[in-house]
């Protein structure tokens, strides 16, 4: 299950007709040919962060959403993928990274740049017990979770950071 695979992408234009694939592959930036989890990640800080900034509420509300229909998005653009966890499909990431955002100590590049560093890292290393939800917990729900656990991580490495350091 949790490796992502080197399977065939989808065309921009198959990502137009279908709008659970555009979402699953993260408005095209998972269809990346290197590191495609990276450039979801990037997309959904640059998306993310203007919104936060001028309605957080808002924020919230998408983040809410976007978890709760994540699994479905998620679970739809692998059935359509034929593939567990392509690793074009970076709705995970999106939702991973929002979710530190939200809960960054303060909204400044600083904070933003250590939740992208720290993410990215949690998500590709993927320590215990991140690594066994990725291996054992099946559909769109298994791909989704261990991107809420490396956001934990993240976040819990920011505010340790945060209290001890600054």
């Amino acid at each position: 299950m949790g490796h992502k695979s080197k399977v065939s992408l989808p065309s921009f234009k198959t990502l137009l007709k279908t709008p659970v694939l555009m979402l699953g592959f993260g408005f095209g930036s998972g269809l990346a040919p290197k590191a495609p989890g990276t450039f979801g990640t990037l997309l959904g800080l640059l998306l993310f962060v203007p919104l936060l900034l001028w309605q957080e509420s808002l924020a919230w509300s998408l983040f809410i959403v976007s978890l709760v229909f994540g699994s479905y998005i998620c679970g739809q653009s692998a059935e359509m993928m034929q593939v567990h966890d392509h690793g074009g499909i970076v709705w995970d990431e999106f939702v991973g990274i929002w979710l530190v955002l939200l809960l960054l100590p303060e909204q400044t590049w600083v904070y933003w740049l250590a939740a992208f560093v720290s993410f990215r890292f949690f998500d590709v290393l993927k320590p215990w017990p991140i690594n066994l939800a990725d291996q054992k917990i099946p559909g769109g729900f298994g791909i989704m979770i261990d991107d809420i656990m490396a956001g934990i991580y993240a976040l819990i490495v920011i505010w340790l950071a945060n209290t001890f350091l600054a």
